[in-house]
């Protein structure tokens, strides 16, 4: 974990500095405050993180994906990598890439024709209690296949949020501003990878260690991970608990007897 640096001088001692020393001094504090910004970075999501024992902890991404596609997937997983706390393994999936059915203790990853369901991107995660259980990510050709939306700078861009979802990560911006990380949503060429805000924010979310593991195959299953809806359909994904200022983010939440739950994030497609 990344700590804050606070430097305190008194005015009485700023003031007797040279001008020169005046310069060197505003750049360090410019350096500082930028490294704390950082190391505050706010947009988790209610704290929902994979149960592990150990840092760094591997998390298997699944890959049911045509050829075209694959590309996106190894360059998200060598990004998200790059974080202190988390590793990510792409993996051969074996899962109908049309239904995409989640699997206990890691990301099944996809893309099909869903068809003009309105989503361009979609994440989700099962819990318990706040620990994420399995997650999916979806990319829909139906609106990939559109010129506006087939550009490597947009794949590289939903494939890298949709699996920042499934680790906890909420969005950093949802108005549409361009802040370098593809965790906003821009269609910016420079929104395509994390930046250090998310890593930060990751370091902030896994900072403490679990007494079990959600990160495996042996997890225990819930109400949530049995269900068998059609996931693909907003009718259900239950309740809408986020709406962006642009309305093109979305997030719903499904909550089942036990107390498990389905979060679903969503990328709606412009049809401006």
């Amino acid at each position: 974990m990344k700590k804050k640096i606070i430097v305190i001088m008194s005015q009485t001692l700023v003031s007797r500095l040279p001008a020169r020393s005046l310069l060197v001094l505003g750049a360090a504090l410019a350096v500082v405050i930028g490294f704390s910004a950082t190391a505050s970075a706010t947009h988790s999501w209610n704290n929902y993180h994979w149960a592990r024992q150990s840092n760094p902890f591997n998390l298997k991404l699944s890959s049911n994906l045509s050829t075209d596609w694959r590309p996106y997937l190894q360059t998200t997983s060598t990004d998200w990598s790059a974080s202190s706390v988390l590793d990510t393994s792409v993996i051969q999936g074996v899962k109908n890439p049309k239904t995409c059915r989640a699997t206990l203790g890691q990301v099944e990853v996809c893309n099909a024709r869903y068809g003009q369901t309105g989503w361009l991107g979609l994440a989700q995660i099962w819990l318990s209690g706040s620990h994420i259980t399995q997650g999916t990510a979806k990319m829909n050709d139906t609106y990939f296949l559109t010129a506006k939306y087939n550009t490597p700078e947009e794949k590289n861009h939903v494939m890298c949020q949709e699996v920042g979802h499934t680790f906890g990560l909420g969005h950093q911006d949802e108005t549409g501003a361009a802040l370098g990380t593809c965790m906003d949503y821009s269609m910016s060429a420079g929104s395509q990878h994390p930046d250090a805000h998310d890593y930060a924010m990751l370091e902030q979310i896994y900072t403490h260690l679990d007494p079990t593991t959600t990160v495996s195959a042996a997890t225990n299953a819930t109400q949530a991970t049995r269900d068998q809806s059609d996931n693909n359909n907003n009718l259900n994904w239950g309740r809408r608990v986020f709406q962006s200022q642009n309305g093109r983010l979305e997030v719903y939440e499904k909550q089942f007897r036990d107390g498990s739950k389905l979060v679903s994030f969503v990328i709606l497609a412009d049809h401006s």
